[in-house]
């Protein structure tokens, strides 16, 4: 995939990953719940989708920024892969807990149908991956 294509792509699932983890954050920070009545986890005493909205800004600012100022380097990619690949870890460190937790107590759906943590971690696997084509790509 040409850098200018992958740049697009990866701004806007970055970008819906900042609407959703913010989404998520705002109703936390302001009502003091989280959203779609799910338990919300913790890490280090915070939400996690306040951590999840950070990975996701600074996803977005490096794919947008690299997107226009026309960087033509793969390293932009790289430190992309990089976060992405954190974000699958942590965001999915959560889903086998909400996993567990969900068939410990007799399986019930979220608001979502699944755990909003599974979610996100689906937008950093595509990313993830958008970034391993753009860097195999050859030019």
């Amino acid at each position: 995939m040409h850098l200018k294509k992958y740049f697009i792509w990866s701004t806007l699932l970055s970008f819906a990953g900042v609407i959703f983890a913010g989404y998520l954050t705002g109703i936390k920070l302001f009502n003091q719940i989280c959203a779609f009545g799910e338990t919300c986890p913790y890490f280090f005493g915070y939400p996690a989708c306040y951590f999840g909205l950070g990975f996701f800004l600074l996803l977005f600012i490096i794919s947008a920024g690299s997107l226009a100022t026309k960087i033509k380097s793969k390293i932009p990619a790289k430190m992309i892969l990089t976060i992405s690949f954190g974000g699958i870890i942590f965001a999915g460190n959560f889903v086998v807990q909400e996993f567990i937790q969900m068939f410990n107590v007799g399986f019930k759906l979220y608001g979502l149908g699944l755990p909003t943590c599974f979610y996100g971690m689906v937008f950093y696997i595509l990313i993830f991956a958008l970034s391993l084509e753009a860097l195999r790509y050859k030019k």
